[in-house]
């Protein structure tokens, strides 16, 4: 065992300016999903890691928020620009880290990222206090300021992306941050933090700490001078979160699960509807929280559309991240293949016929080991059995017919998500209907993934609390203030 150490890189912590190895010097293993094999190892940090964050992030917030916020945004543009410079060996990183295609990351992923940066660095610039006239009496100005040192924890499906999703806001308002990666692909937030030096960032004010959330992510979570901690993941985990941090009153985002309905009306544009629903299925080897994994199909043309969406998923290639022709790359891990495989065999169970893939890929060496799986295209289930009502996070859909607005609102609100909905109709009047009614925070109307960052993100019931993204996320990470004067 220590020959093979010797041999895989070490990723290290970024606290207070400077790489350094977990204080316990205890490691965990970063597997390759297209391979299999482990290529580099994770520091296993603990309380004390995150001690020793938050030491260095409370002597860097008097210096960082007393900047201007011209200052502040100066950096963050070139830690945006540090990123777009890097974006190849940042594509590189993300794909070998989570396993989808190569393509995918470097025209999506990190373009994202670098764009969260610049968005942020620029909002910041434009962002107003409000004030109230009282007529006779004076009026009200709020002011707002940064809420001191926070806490991000991002998840494993979109790394950089994600990760940048939540810390840029934090910094561009002034807080100083505590951030922890997923430990399943951690890479290209330690890439970051090189980028980090050399756009001039104060030491103390980001710190990346890399672990699991059992220890790294709870210590964040159960620190009293972290005062909001903004987290992406599963619902289970946010219900922990919130049951630990409601006693000590820290700020709360919580952005968690979704098993999202695709609405598809037979007065739909068929092609574009076919098209996009291929993508809103499958992206990202289905592993995306917005991905529309409960297909509803209105009868008059639900043996056209499963006929020709059956056809298309059919030639979906499954193949090594690298594969230029690969639509679809590595699941992300072993055992989330596996519990992806539980839940076909579930569907399988509860009366579901597959009508396409369900099986993993094999694929020749060095890849023969990777976490593949075959898109899934299942018919013949009940709206509420298990494996339409949890969130499975995978290349697996399922088909069901309808009649009516009445019946299809019932099944599309039957789960305890809401965080997304799309909708297929050329009526205007039935998309605005349909779309006041589903119990989701985000719509799309003919169309998926749309994203204007200026715009809130988040979802109802147990699919979170509070909103990302635009002016949402600059509240979120500042406390407000009211003064009244005399007049």
């Amino acid at each position: 065992m220590e020959r093979i150490e010797e041999v895989l890189e070490k990723l290290q912590n970024y606290i207070n300016g400077q790489f350094c190895p977990p204080i316990a010097n205890s490691y965990i293993d970063n597997f390759e999903p297209a391979t299999g094999q482990v290529y580099s190892l994770i520091p296993d940090s603990d309380e004390q890691d995150v001690l020793q964050a938050v030491e260095a992030a409370e002597k860097a917030f008097p210096v960082w928020s007393s900047m201007t916020n011209e200052e502040r945004s100066q950096i963050l543009v070139r830690v945006s620009e540090g990123i777009q410079k890097r974006l190849d060996e940042f594509a590189h990183a993300e794909s070998r880290d989570n396993g989808k295609p190569l393509s995918l990351a470097t025209k999506v992923d990190i373009p994202r990222a670098v764009s969260n940066f610049h968005f942020f660095a620029t909002a910041i610039l434009h962002y107003a206090s409000e004030s109230h006239r009282m007529e006779g009496m004076g009026f009200n100005y709020t002011t707002r300021k940064p809420i001191g040192i926070v806490g991000c924890i991002s998840p494993w499906n979109l790394p950089l992306y994600l990760f940048s999703w939540k810390i840029a806001p934090a910094l561009a308002a002034g807080n100083c941050v505590i951030a922890k990666p997923s430990e399943v692909t951690p890479y290209t937030a330690y890439l970051l933090g090189q980028v980090l030096d050399e756009a001039g960032m104060p030491p103390g004010v980001l710190n990346i700490i890399h672990g699991s959330g059992m220890k790294a992510g709870d210590a964040i979570v159960k620190h009293p001078k972290v005062k909001a901690i903004s987290f992406t993941g599963g619902t289970k985990t946010g219900a922990y979160i919130a049951q630990t941090a409601a006693p000590m009153f820290k700020k709360l985002s919580l952005e968690l699960g979704g098993k999202n309905p695709n609405i598809i009306f037979d007065d739909c544009d068929f092609d574009s509807m076919l098209s996009t629903t291929m993508l809103s299925s499958f992206a990202n080897q289905g592993q995306i929280c917005l991905c529309g994994s409960r297909i509803f199909i209105q009868t008059g043309i639900y043996e056209k559309f499963r006929d020709a969406f059956v056809q298309k998923v059919d030639r979906i290639k499954v193949s090594h991240p690298d594969d230029p022709e690969t639509k679809m790359g590595a699941l992300v891990s072993k055992e989330h293949l596996q519990k992806v495989l539980s839940y076909i065999e579930l569907a399988q169970e509860e009366g579901g016929k597959i009508l396409s893939g369900g099986t993993p890929v094999q694929l020749p060496a060095p890849y023969d080991q990777g976490y593949y799986l075959r898109p899934t295209v299942i018919e013949g289930l009940d709206f509420q059995c298990r494996t339409n009502q949890e969130e499975i996070f995978g290349p697996v859909v399922t088909l069901t017919p309808f009649e009516s607005e009445e019946e299809v609102l019932k099944m599309a609100n039957s789960t305890q998500y809401g965080l997304s909905c799309t909708i297929w109709t050329e009526n205007l009047k039935k998309a605005h209907r349909v779309a006041d009614q589903v119990e989701a925070g985000i719509v799309w109307i003919n169309s998926w993934l749309v994203r204007d960052l200026r715009t809130p993100f988040g979802g109802v019931k147990a699919s979170g609390v509070g909103r990302e993204g635009g002016w949402e996320a600059l509240r979120f990470f500042t406390e407000a203030k009211n003064i009244f004067v005399k007049s």
